[in-house]
């Protein structure tokens, strides 16, 4: 079905960012004295929760909202390391041409991600960041009182497991893409609307073309 607002996160569904995150991860675990991330654990991490992640990482709870912070100011500094993937510029005009209001809802800030979005930004009509690892459930829910649209008309993309939950939370539909941190055996496993493998495959089931 066509839908009347997407909600897009924007760190590996948009951006891709997840290699500089491998190369940044084990320089936060050290500043936050977690556990360093192996090169052989990668794999089984794309495939947990994000619950199961922090406990493998032994990441307290109540040291996340530091850990965010400190992200977001590398990633600026990085800004220049973390291009759009090819093709997300021509998906959202397409999408957005189509009369779907857009939204980015993104642990990220909205600096960062109007920088990383660059000309794309433009197309967005809703921007609510800086969400906490389990906080995307209310910006979901601000961001559409904000667009005036019913939840069965709206469709949140993201590329992680704890997107695909904040969506159910809602009573959203959801879209898990392939390309991302998670793995997509793991997304799969919940049972997303949509699983989009290509990103081109977006508009199509967003707004159906003629």
């Amino acid at each position: 079905m066509p839908y009347a607002l997407a909600i897009f996160d924007l760190d590996g569904t948009l951006a891709d960012s997840f290699p500089w995150f491998l190369r940044t991860i084990n320089d936060i675990a050290d500043h936050f004295n977690f556990r360093r991330v192996a090169d052989q654990d990668i794999e089984s991490l794309r495939h947990a929760s994000t619950r199961e992640i922090l406990s493998r990482l032994d990441v307290p709870l109540w040291k996340l909202p530091a850990i965010a912070r400190h992200a977001r100011r590398l990633k600026a500094e990085a800004a220049s390391e973390i291009a759009l993937f090819a093709g997300v510029e021509t998906m959202l005009r397409t999408v957005a041409d189509n009369g779907v209001q857009l939204a980015l809802v993104t642990s990220d800030s909205e600096a960062n991600a109007r920088e990383k979005l660059g000309p794309s930004a433009a197309l967005f009509s809703h921007f609510d960041c800086a969400a906490s690892l389990f906080g995307k459930p209310a910006k979901f829910r601000r961001v559409i009182r904000r667009a005036g649209v019913e939840p069965g008309e709206v469709i949140a993309i993201g590329d992680e497991v704890r997107d695909i939950e904040a969506a159910r939370a809602v009573g959203i539909a959801c879209g898990a893409v392939c390309w991302g941190y998670a793995a997509p055996a793991a997304l799969r496993a919940l049972g997303p609307d949509h699983v989009f493998e290509q990103l081109d495959e977006i508009a199509g089931a967003v707004c159906p073309l003629p």
